[in-house]
């Protein structure tokens, strides 16, 4: 459906659940493809066929948080593919259980590293790529969460929400340049981890990462050429 020969896309936590949907999604409308993972194996393992091919860089064992090795594999993809048209940014994580004065300050700095900081990180090193050559698409992974804050889960629904306020203040500082910035809101995603997790729970009311990957490749697309700071709801049919 979707044709990406003539663009190259990065996309973080390509090793993931939701990051390897997207991975294969754009594998398969033909993208040049950058995957970034902090995993030291993963990515040679699940896409051995991209792995020694000159048209596609994996960057492995890399730490978003921290910013000198993120700019580091953004001018090392650079070097290796001349340029970046679109960003997805998948990295994230989640935990709850605890009310808010219950929560060790430990698992607040967790989420806000996972959720935004590596978001930061990223955008840093990118954005300004992008902004020199006119041209450039940014989706980012945040979560229904972020828009209420919910029983037990305020680190999380917080962090998701900060991510949405950079969402809509980076579209508005960058309207005009021609990147443009969009984030996507799943609901649960049904993952093993989340099976495993809630055994009790529906997963056919969940969303599947396929979903959400065809999602971002339409935000990601000329189609969505109109679609700039919007916030756009993945939940699912169930």
């Amino acid at each position: 459906m979707w044709d990406f020969s003539d663009r190259v896309v990065m996309v973080t936590g390509a090793a993931g659940n939701l990051g390897a949907a997207v991975t294969r999604a754009f594998q398969a409308a033909g993208a040049r493809l950058i995957l970034v993972d902090r995993a030291p194996d993963r990515l040679p393992i699940l896409f051995p066929d991209l792995a020694d091919s000159p048209e596609h860089y994996l960057a492995t064992s890399v730490d978003l948080t921290d910013a000198d090795a993120t700019r580091e594999t953004v001018q090392e993809a650079l070097q290796r593919l001349g340029r970046i048209d679109v960003l997805v940014h998948t990295v994230g994580g989640y935990r709850g259980g605890q009310p808010v004065h219950e929560t060790p300050l430990e698992t607040w700095q967790v989420l806000f590293d996972l959720n935004v900081r590596t978001a930061l990180t990223v955008t840093h090193a990118v954005v300004p790529v992008m902004m020199a050559r006119g041209v450039g698409r940014i989706i980012y992974v945040a979560a229904k969460a972020a828009l209420e804050g919910g029983k037990n889960t305020a680190a999380y629904s917080a962090a998701k929400s900060a991510l949405l306020r950079i969402t809509e203040s980076l579209a508005a500082e960058l309207r005009g340049t021609g990147v443009m910035v969009n984030c996507v809101l799943p609901s649960t995603i049904d993952t093993p981890q989340n099976r495993a997790a809630m055994p009790k729970a529906d997963p056919a009311r969940w969303v599947k990462p396929e979903a959400i990957a065809d999602v971002i490749l339409f935000l990601a697309s000329d189609a969505a050429r109109a679609v700039h700071g919007a916030a756009i709801p993945v939940y699912g049919a169930g």
